[in-house]
């Protein structure tokens, strides 16, 4: 089949075909006297894991590295497993981060009257955070926000102009 059919039948666009094919994440196919890809079920099968990995949100590194397991008779599922038990680490730290932002952001929006007068609590925060991080307390859930020493001085200063 040629890359519009293998595109449909994988669910994965043409262009992230090539994509997938230049770095080297499936292997370069067969091509036509005319220069034409040609791909079979097995490449079809390849693009519709490495789709079902990206859903996923797996790393092009990490998919790399179970497209490997796959097609190895050899492997251990600890192999896999540990590929995967990474992964899911890596997305739980990513939730804890977003509802800890989420929590600041709210608490930020709640101070925030969202009248006409030029005062937001929303303004504020945001420029108390430039030298802080977040840190949760684990006790209460509350989000808290810790100065953050730093070897360059005061930081970092913008002007804003009309023009």
């Amino acid at each position: 089949m040629n890359i519009g059919e293998a595109s449909k039948a994988s669910n994965v666009s043409a262009k992230m075909i090539r994509y997938y094919e230049q770095i080297g994440l499936i292997p370069e196919t067969e091509r036509t006297a005319s220069g034409y890809r040609t791909y079979g079920l097995k490449d079809v099968d390849r693009l519709r894991f490495v789709r079902r990995a990206r859903d996923l949100g797996f790393s092009m590194v990490a998919i790399g590295d179970l497209l490997n397991l796959w097609h190895d008779q050899a492997r251990q599922s600890a192999d896999v497993k540990r590929v995967a038990q990474q992964h899911l680490t890596e997305l739980n730290s990513r939730i804890q981060n977003m509802q800890e932002m989420a929590k600041a952001l709210d608490a930020s929006i709640g101070g925030c009257a969202g009248d006409e007068q030029p005062n937001c609590s929303i303004l504020s925060t945001l420029a108390q955070f430039e030298d802080c991080e977040l840190e949760s307390d684990l006790r209460t859930g509350a989000v808290l926000r810790r100065p953050v020493r730093s070897s360059e001085g005061k930081g970092r200063h913008y002007s804003f102009s009309s023009d």
